[in-house]
């Protein structure tokens, strides 16, 4: 078991995170992982994708997630604190979920290709309703999440 829901970040600090790590073209690849009711949606940083292109695109997918969600909690995830796997994140966050309508799931990963320790890892858990966010906190933050795999 490990506690999965602990470290919360502003949406300023990580969308500042996320301008300083693709303002440094070619040091980064990474993904953006959207999960909802509807299906799922993966966005890779091809190889010939300028890194002003895959940050348009992922802004794009926030503001649309913003437009059906604006109560969002933002969790960072880092080896260097020995997190859970941002995909176990992810899952036991839309699993935990399930209870709310209308909840979306998006994972961004930033991952450096010369220092792990550089890799940023943010999971986004998006809610309708800010009283959806306060009970998800309230039940699931700093405490044991069993895996159900």
């Amino acid at each position: 078991m490990a506690i999965l829901f602990k470290t919360v970040i502003g949406e300023n600090a990580a969308f500042e995170l996320i301008e300083n790590a693709l303002s440094r073209t070619g040091e980064y690849d990474g993904y953006l992982n959207v999960v909802a009711d509807e299906g799922e949606r993966t966005l890779s940083w091809s190889p010939g994708m300028h890194a002003e292109q895959f940050q348009a695109e992922i802004t794009e997918i926030l503001r649309s997630t913003w437009d059906i969600c604006r109560f969002w909690v933002i969790y960072e995830r880092r080896d260097d604190r020995q997190d859970a796997e941002a995909n176990a994140i992810r899952n036991a966050a839309f699993r935990l979920t399930r209870g709310y309508a209308g909840v979306i799931v998006v994972t961004l990963s930033l991952l450096h290709k010369r220092d792990s320790l550089a890799d940023i890892e943010l999971i986004f858990v998006c809610f309708q309703q800010d009283f959806q966010r306060r009970n998800f906190r309230v039940r699931y933050e700093g405490k044991f999440i069993r895996d159900e795999n």
